[in-house]
């Protein structure tokens, strides 16, 4: 009896060996695009729509970019097709964590420009880390909905810079992998003989200095202006900084040969400088 419970015992557990490798086998083979699907999805929604996920997601090639799943078009795809909810039943934090290979300093402001545009102004930093390989940005703010990728896509192509891969951490998190090899900031490039003006604004002026030689900043009688100028590079390391702590009513600047942007704000407030600020940029470089 005993020879025949052990020749059970055993048998069963081959059987079950041989189950454990099939799924894992199973696990391995599954393509890339299922798995992208099934991490947008809690487990019910896509076992309930598998067919039709199937018929929106052919041909497989249309969502694939050099090799590599092509996550904006995913979750657009859900998303227009009502499978993917981005919205909260109510306010909410939502953590949005950013990474990448650039330069740290340059990202941050690319990101908190891009983050600004699309309508993100208060948020805080969680935290940050940067190794050999890749600098995160963490933040936290609270929203009514999950950013949409399209969204954030559209704006950072203004900047050279796209998302190459997202995950969905939970519904209140999500984690965007940026590639900004190429990034720039979007704001005005100065170019010589062509005057302009900066209005009003709650915050610092960045410009494109990269084309000029001197710069004339005229300031208008109204303003109460105290000037703070700093030059950056194209990795924004900070090159020089320019405090003035009496008030003035024009500058001549004197772009270093190495800066391609500027930051021009006020020493205390950007208050103070209640009307426009006239540009006459000079010398092509």
């Amino acid at each position: 009896m005993v020879k025949i419970l052990l020749g059970f015992f055993l048998i069963v557990n081959f059987v079950y060996a041989l189950d454990v490798e099939v799924f894992e086998e199973v696990q391995v083979n599954e393509n890339p695009l299922i798995l992208k699907i099934k991490s947008f999805l809690d487990e019910e929604t896509y076992n309930e729509n598998s067919q039709f996920i199937k018929v929106i997601f052919e041909p497989e090639t249309d969502f694939y970019e050099n090799e590599r799943v092509d996550s904006v078009k995913v979750v657009q795809t859900l998303k227009d097709n009502g499978l993917l909810k981005l919205f909260f039943s109510k306010p909410s934090e939502l953590r949005l964590n950013f990474k990448t290979s650039g330069a740290p300093l340059f990202f941050v402001k690319l990101m908190g420009d891009t983050l600004r545009n699309i309508g993100y102004y208060r948020y805080v930093t969680i935290a940050s880390n940067l190794d050999a390989s890749e600098f995160t940005w963490n933040i936290a703010l609270t929203s009514e909905y999950a950013t949409d990728p399209l969204v954030l896509e559209e704006e950072l192509q203004k900047s050279a810079c796209k998302i190459i891969d997202i995950e969905r951490n939970s519904a209140y998190e999500w984690t965007y992998v940026i590639d900004m090899d190429k990034g720039f900031l979007d704001i005005e490039i100065l170019t010589a003989q062509e005057e302009s003006s900066l209005k009003r604004s709650p915050y610092a002026h960045w410009l494109n200095v990269s084309k000029i030689k001197t710069l004339d900043i005229l300031s208008s009688r109204r303003n109460s202006w105290y000037p703070y100028i700093a030059y950056y590079d194209a990795s924004l390391h900070l090159l020089k900084v320019i405090r003035e702590s009496k008030i003035h009513r024009n500058m001549k600047l004197h772009i270093p040969k190495n800066a391609k942007y500027i930051k021009i704000a006020d020493l205390y407030t950007m208050k103070n400088i209640r009307d426009k600020l006239i540009l006459k940029p000079k010398g092509a470089k």
